[in-house]
């Protein structure tokens, strides 16, 4: 899961696994698998690294 902020400042949480494509009109728009969209603050970029980020937590995640 990642955070984002919307244009009118709430933050929102996504499953970064149902990311379908992320444009930049110049506003960010993340397209989710559903066929939902989400216009946000951040740009394209860091909606990518927090993708990333999420991806290697998740996948290093070890049971002890």
């Amino acid at each position: 899961m990642i955070t984002v902020t919307r244009l009118d400042e709430r933050v929102v949480v996504i499953n970064a696994e149902m990311i379908k494509m992320i444009e930049a009109t110049p506003d960010t728009i993340i397209t989710l698998l559903s066929g939902d969209t989400i216009l946000v603050k951040e740009p394209v970029d860091e909606i990518v690294r927090r993708a990333i980020e999420y991806a290697r937590q998740v996948r290093s995640f070890q049971v002890v």
